[in-house]
């Protein structure tokens, strides 16, 4: 059978956007009426068809019910624990506590510089601080449990004096617990739950919000020639059957955040897929994240091999997200970012 996938599109920002809206020419994302959009993209795997929302009312019975239904998803304001997203993005810093991270490996896991890097980056501006003691870098080999606890305990243990959200980036249901006893409020599991088969009963006995997220293979294999059938509605599939899964499983909280994993299991054309129509997650109806900071696609577009001068790219990558209504993104450079966000939502948002 035939299925359709619906992504919005064409947006409109402030001013624009509320006078769109009172016109009923556009439709507000996620309740909020300084973005909105007034296209939607019907997709199937053999074509795609962009119609204006005042042309829905043309469309086939089918395809009018699909759009109809969806529209009421994405229109629904988003919410999770602890976050407010009327003034999005957010931004989520990362402490990477490895010696062998992509970017940052070794940086920051001596002594209390994972701290003082937790504390740099939330006077910086960021409300959700993400914790990981394992690197999943591409060709990362498993690392053992007891090594990746011992590299994250100490920091975890002080980084809740900071009054932030602090997320666990671990793969492993053993350190889930662990991190839980520590106060953690969010596990952001790359493997999307698949590498422990503890991981969903341990999100369920909790009640603790997480992040799903996609990676084709595993960071030892994902990056040996990557292929999907069509990479975006793979994506949204897989999104779609994990959450039946863990609704299956008995969790019904919806403090979950989608990531579609820019670079795991994917190559520079995948990845720009994904990014390029990002919106379609949005009619899934969670809050979506995105990890852009510093990746190699920036170099393979930019033609710059050191991940520390990726800045640029990190920026633009991230405002081309918060454009499209993108609320989280996962970011390094705390700073530069933040900046970004706040001359792009002065010019474009008045």
């Amino acid at each position: 059978m035939l299925k359709y996938y619906t992504r919005v599109c064409n947006f409109h920002f402030g001013r624009s956007s509320k006078e769109k809206i009172k016109k009923k020419i556009a439709i507000p994302l996620n309740n909020d009426n300084a973005i909105s959009f007034d296209s939607i993209e019907i997709i199937t795997r053999k074509n795609k068809k962009k119609i204006h929302i005042k042309d829905i009312k043309k469309q086939s019975f089918k395809i009018k019910k699909k759009i109809k239904k969806d529209i009421i998803t994405v229109k629904k304001k988003k919410f999770f624990k602890g976050l407010d997203f009327s003034n999005f993005p957010i931004l989520m810093g990362v402490v990477n506590l490895t010696p062998d991270s992509f970017s940052d490996g070794g940086k920051y896991n001596k002594k209390n510089l994972g701290f003082h890097h937790a504390n740099f980056l939330a006077n910086k501006g960021c409300e959700i601080i993400d914790i990981g003691g394992e690197s999943t870098r591409p060709g990362a080999k498993n690392l053992n449990k007891i090594i990746e606890w011992r590299r994250v305990s100490n920091t975890l243990k002080k980084v809740k004096k900071l009054n932030k959200l602090i997320s666990l980036d671990t793969r492993k249901s053993w350190i889930m617990e662990k991190g839980i006893k520590n106060k953690i409020n969010i596990v952001n599991d790359v493997s999307g739950l698949s590498y422990d088969k503890n991981t969903i009963n341990t999100l369920k006995k909790h009640n603790i919000p997480f992040v799903i997220h996609h990676m084709l293979g595993t960071p030892k294999n994902m990056q040996r020639y990557p292929k999907y059938k069509n990479v975006l509605l793979d994506i949204y599939d897989f999104f779609e059957t994990k959450i039946k899964l863990i609704r299956s499983k008995g969790i019904k909280h919806n403090n979950i955040i989608l990531d579609p994993g820019i670079g795991f299991g994917k190559n520079l054309k995948h990845n720009m897929t994904i990014l390029s129509n990002i919106s379609i997650f949005h009619s899934l109806g969670f809050p979506i994240m995105l990890g852009l900071s510093r990746k190699r696609f920036i170099k393979d577009i930019s033609g710059n091999n050191d991940s520390n001068e990726r800045i640029g790219g990190t920026i633009s990558s991230s405002l081309y997200a918060m454009s499209q209504g993108v609320q989280i993104l996962r970011v390094h450079d705390v700073n530069e970012v933040k900046q970004g966000i706040k001359v792009f939502k002065y010019l474009k948002f008045k």
